[in-house]
């Protein structure tokens, strides 16, 4: 794989990093199967079983709940931010960098994916857009709780907001982040966030702020990537550069570096997920529930694979693999005629979404002579909104709630994170990051998945 330096710009392991193409890229050491593989592991069980495939969708499961019922003033939308216009571009580099002495003139060589979009991240609009219809759905079942918006990296800031809600006096304030599944990037660094934005306001012991489950086992997640599948699989041979041969489907997710994907998760269960890894196990596993459901009602499916994308960081450090653009290279080799991309991974068309995707590997398929369709993300598909304000509503209620049913195979994911999940220090730190809700009364800690792929608790 050969790139230009690069800024991820979206959700995920964001690094800014120049690389050579004469540099070889360190090769990872996670084994990620094709869907074929999946099946063929999952056969013989083990980890794979709950990754791979499912007639049905798991019974509901017994798994920890936070204490219920709980009453809750704010939900926070929160993602990574974006610049709003040129002059934004360099502040809004810096603040992804934060710590990493990264002058100026390197950050403005690696703004070009933003100057050419008029130094506009449209994750913005795209996150306006699903609070507005978080508060439509809301409003519609009859909840009150007000919806906010806060960022990692950009206005509104997360410290900001908090400070806001303490000051009209909302103290209790459930979390939702812009991210389906378990990783240090898309789970525990919103925790942090918040932990580390009370410390600095001085809230800590006045404010309870607690983060709602990773949702990759959601229905109303699955659907969009579902009917986008489907409809792409039908209009794929109609693509002017479709020259036969079969298609081949990639469901592509933020690549992260090995030592973070193998971090994903509670490190007690880490041998009961497919490469050692959550982040990967939840990904094959909903990856598997979507081709199972566009099987059932379309018969026999395309080979499919997962696929990781928008890499950075020094060629040195092993990042999950494969690289898209290196899928779709031998996918031609192999004489495919086109290939379907789902992105997995990421919930609305962002930067990684257009430029990584709908630019790059759109020109790597076009170079090899490869028809290319990418589905859409969910964004405010009215099945996702709906699973979204569901998951509010579960955890409102608690134990109260009915039992949870997972959407692929295995277990659902459980309410409240451990303080071991996803730990990471940081460079330069020498312990982690201070977080929410490491624990919070009623939610016993993970300690492990059964053989039916159950998580559980002590």
């Amino acid at each position: 794989m050969s790139r230009d330096s690069q800024v991820a710009a979206g959700q995920g392991a964001q690094t800014v990093t120049q690389e050579r193409e004469e540099e070889v890229l360190a090769p990872s050491v996670v084994v990620v199967p094709t869907g074929a593989e999946l099946d063929r592991l999952a056969a013989r069980g083990g980890a794979a079983a709950s990754a791979g495939g499912a007639d049905e969708p798991s019974p509901a499961l017994s798994l920890a709940r936070a204490e219920a019922p709980q009453e809750w003033d704010a939900v926070v939308l929160s993602s990574f931010g974006g610049p709003e216009g040129q002059d934004d571009v360099i502040p809004f580099l810096r603040n992804v960098t934060r710590g990493r002495g990264i002058p100026d003139e390197r950050l403005e060589e690696v703004a070009t994916h933003y100057r050419a979009n008029g130094g506009v991240s449209p994750i913005n609009d795209q996150n306006r857009a699903l609070r507005a219809a978080l508060e439509r759905e809301m409003r519609e079942r009859g909840l009150q709780t007000p919806i906010l918006w806060a960022n990692r990296n950009w206005d509104p800031y997360v410290a900001d907001v908090l400070r806001d809600l303490h000051e009209q006096g909302q103290d209790r304030v459930l979390v939702l982040a812009t991210s389906a599944f378990s990783g240090y990037s898309s789970c525990r660094q919103y925790r942090e966030d918040y932990g580390v934005a009370l410390e600095e306001i001085g809230l800590g012991d006045e404010m309870t702020v607690a983060k709602i489950r990773q949702y990759y086992d959601s229905e109303g997640f699955l659907t969009p990537f579902v009917e986008g599948l489907e409809a792409a699989l039908t209009s794929i041979r109609d693509q002017e550069a479709y020259r036969g041969g079969p298609t081949r489907i990639m469901f592509a997710a933020h690549s992260v570096p090995d030592v973070d994907g193998l971090a994903s998760g509670p490190e007690q269960m880490r041998d009961r997920f497919v490469g050692g890894s959550a982040y990967v196990h939840q990904l094959l596993a909903a990856s598997r529930a979507i081709m199972d459901r566009v099987a059932s009602r379309a018969g026999e499916v395309p080979e499919w694979e997962l696929v990781f994308q928008s890499r950075s960081g020094s060629p040195k450090v092993p990042w999950l693999e494969p690289d898209i653009n290196d899928a779709i290279e031998r996918a031609a080799g192999e004489g495919a005629g086109g290939v379907i991309v789902v992105p997995l991974g990421f919930v609305s068309d962002h930067m990684e979404v257009i430029w990584d995707l709908d630019t790059e590997a759109l020109e790597t398929a076009g170079d090899h002579g490869l028809a290319f369709l990418r589905t859409a993300t969910p964004g405010t598909h009215p099945a996702f909104v709906s699973a979204l304000v569901d998951l509010i509503e579960q955890r409102m209620a608690g134990r109260q709630a009915p039992p949870r049913v997972s959407a692929v195979a295995g277990a659902t994911w459980f309410d409240s994170c451990a303080a071991e999940c996803c730990v990471k220090v940081l460079r330069g730190a020498t312990e982690p990051r201070p977080t929410i809700a490491q624990r919070e009364p009623g939610a016993p800690l993970p300690v492990g998945i059964d053989d039916d792929g159950a998580v559980v608790h002590a």
